[in-house]
């Protein structure tokens, strides 16, 4: 895969041990349809097009993201109100390391119809503030939980087990030549509950390591920008 170098972002991570590591982001990239289970994945696909959105040509797919869109903020801008996060995990990698850390994948729901890429170069990638190394949690990585609310409310529960390991994805990003420091990968999200209001206006993603009780955590405000003059 050739990604196209623009604009990057610098973002830095506080680590466990009281260390900081820092990136500029040169490469950003979102995981998609990347649930463990591909017969479920194929039924989400199947879902989906039942809602007019385009079918992927493999799975799990990849979708490149201009490397700006990777932040860390609490406020999102949005043009209308059909859009909505997604709770994920991020690799980052460093100089000296792999980082794990949380993400919420802001998507415009609207524009997901006509193209997948397109709805997510439409809103930030919003990362955590802390991160763990990978290598310190590769051994239990199925364990950690990962929870998103909107506004408040319990929109998504469920651990790293039903999502393709970020081990799975350091291999793909060092067969593709991104292995690098500067590269960033969300990893896809896990299902929605059945029944809640994805259009939020405030949004919050955990993840939860038990065998630690440490958390990270990102959340952020949707704020709608002004109607457009002309």
């Amino acid at each position: 895969m050739s990604t196209v170098r623009t604009q990057a972002t610098a973002l830095a991570f506080d680590l466990p041990d009281g260390t900081v590591a820092e990136v500029t982001v040169s490469t950003l990239l979102n995981g998609g349809y990347a649930g463990r289970s591909q017969d479920d994945v194929a039924a989400h696909v199947r879902e989906l097009a039942e809602l007019g959105v385009p079918a992927p040509s493999v799975t799990p797919s990849l979708y490149p993201v201009s490397p700006y869109l990777a932040q860390q903020t609490s406020a999102v801008p949005v043009q209308h109100g059909r859009t909505s996060g997604e709770a994920e995990w991020a690799l980052v990698v460093t100089d000296s390391d792999v980082l794990l850390t949380v993400a919420c994948d802001h998507t415009d729901r609207a524009l997901e119809v006509h193209g997948v890429a397109w709805s997510k170069n439409a809103s930030p990638d919003v990362l955590g503030r802390r991160a763990w190394r990978l290598a310190d949690v590769a051994d239990r990585i199925d364990s950690i939980e990962l929870t998103a609310w909107a506004d408040g409310v319990e929109i998504q529960r469920g651990t790293l087990a039903e999502l393709l390991t970020p081990q799975y994805w350091v291999e793909r990003l060092r067969d593709l030549g991104l292995l690098e420091p500067g590269t960033v990968l969300l990893s896809g999200t896990i299902p929605m509950h059945h029944g809640v209001d994805q259009f939020a206006s405030k949004w919050r993603v955990e993840l939860r390591d038990p065998a630690t009780g440490d958390v990270l955590d990102c959340e952020y405000e949707v704020t709608k920008l002004p109607e457009p003059i002309g």
